[in-house]
Formats: structure tokens, C-alpha cells, sequence
């Protein structure tokens, strides 16, 4: 299995314990695969708890710190598309350099960002 990002829908699922997402966490980690979580993700996902659904799946997680090399990836992404949603941006971004596929509630923002930078992306809709 490739590797695997979180988008925010995929944690907001998480924390709604969907079990699209719980039966996916589990076959990732008991074949010891360490899904994406960008920083910013986990931003706009958390609430300052109690959160313990979202807090359980996270023991799970790698949680990517961002970097400028991301930033400047995120925002010529932006621009392409036409968009100013950095989040999205980053989730784009990190799988691309992952070559990961994507758990996500919003296929279209993403696909737009990767069809705008010419890159396709597998989705797991949410």
C-alpha cells in the first residue's frame, strides 16, 4: 500500500468515529503504515478537545512539521488554481511528494489544485 495523507475531513470523519475511516486507520497500522498529517491539518481540524476519537487516530499518525519548501509549493499551487486555500494546497503538495494517496470529504477542491499543477491524485473519499 502507498503511503496515505490525512486531509481535514478525514479527521473531522475520525473524530465522528466513520467507520470508512477507522476500518482504513487500522488496516494501515496493522500493516505498520504511519499515515500523513500535515501540521496545518491537524490545525484547522482541532478544537482544543476533549477529542478523543481524533486523539486516538493521531497516535497513529506522522505529523508532518511544514517547511518553506512546502510553503512555496502550497502557494504556487494556490495560484495556479486560482484558489487561496493553503490547506488544500498542502495536502496536494505532501501527497505529491509522497506519492500518497488521499483520505478526503472534498475530492473536487483537491483535484482542482492537482489538475491545475498537472499531477493526478488517488482520492479515498470520506
Amino acid at each position: 500500500m502507498p503511503a496515505v495523507v490525512y486531509d481535514t475531513g478525514a479527521l473531522l470523519a475520525a473524530e465522528r468515529w466513520h467507520p470508512d475511516v477507522v476500518a482504513l486507520h487500522e488496516r494501515l497500522t496493522a500493516a505498520r503504515l504511519r499515515p500523513l498529517v500535515p501540521v496545518v491539518v491537524l490545525a484547522q481540524a482541532w478544537r482544543g478537545g476533549p477529542q478523543p476519537n481524533l486523539s486516538r487516530l493521531l497516535k497513529g499518525c506522522h505529523v508532518l512539521p511544514d517547511d518553506e519548501r512546502v510553503g512555496r509549493a502550497a502557494g504556487a499551487a494556490c495560484a495556479a488554481a486560482a484558489t487561496s486555500d493553503v490547506v488544500d494546497a498542502v495536502v496536494v503538495v505532501t501527497a505529491v511528494a509522497h506519492g500518497a494517496l488521499v483520505v478526503t470529504s472534498d475530492p473536487v477542491d483537491l483535484t482542482r489544485l492537482a489538475d491545475a499543477l498537472g499531477v493526478r491524485l488517488s482520492l479515498f473519499r470520506v
